[in-house]
């Protein structure tokens, strides 16, 4: 990796977003990496349009990260309250994860929350089958809140219940 440069997604990076998000989350593509989720869900991750809807609430912002023209990983923050953001879809290209740019999305995913919607504090959820993941995000300042919440699927599948994970800013 060279100089990665952080900025907010438009509308315009959706064709390259989508299928950086399904290769690191979904699939074989996903094994490469060792966030994935190809073992527990074998759906597509998010969708163009559902991108597009995000992009568009100014609630909202991706970041994205480019190694030159390449776009190596994104991150999700929302608005979740007075003093609260929600770090969500946390994408790292699957031949780069290990390389230190997860840390460094978190990273600016806090920065960005403290400067665009005021947050003092970040939460996040994750698969509590996820272990490894959870430990990662616990080496990082992300505490458990000892809150659960459903996997958002019909019929509910309780072995994908998230924990929800918080961090003062």
């Amino acid at each position: 990796m060279s100089e990665v440069v952080f900025r907010a997604a438009t509308s315009n990076d959706i064709a390259a977003l989508h299928p950086l998000i399904e290769r690191a989350y979904r699939g074989e593509t996903a094994r490469a990496g060792w966030t994935h989720e190809a073992d527990l869900l074998f759906d597509t991750r998010t969708s163009a349009e559902e991108l597009a809807s995000l992009i568009a609430d100014p609630e909202r912002v991706i970041l994205l990260a480019h190694d030159g023209e390449a776009l190596i990983g994104c991150v999700q923050v929302a608005r979740a309250g007075q003093d609260l953001a929600y770090l969500g879809m946390l994408t790292v290209e699957p031949t780069l994860q290990a390389s230190g740019l997860g840390r460094r999305l978190l990273d600016a995913a806090e920065t960005e929350a403290v400067a665009r919607f005021g947050a003092r504090r970040m939460e996040m959820t994750v698969i509590h089958r996820r272990a490894e993941l959870i430990a990662w995000y616990r080496r990082r300042g992300y505490a458990p809140t000892g809150e659960t919440r459903p996997f958002p699927v019909d019929p509910p599948r309780p072995e994908l219940d998230f924990v929800v994970l918080e961090k003062g800013l």
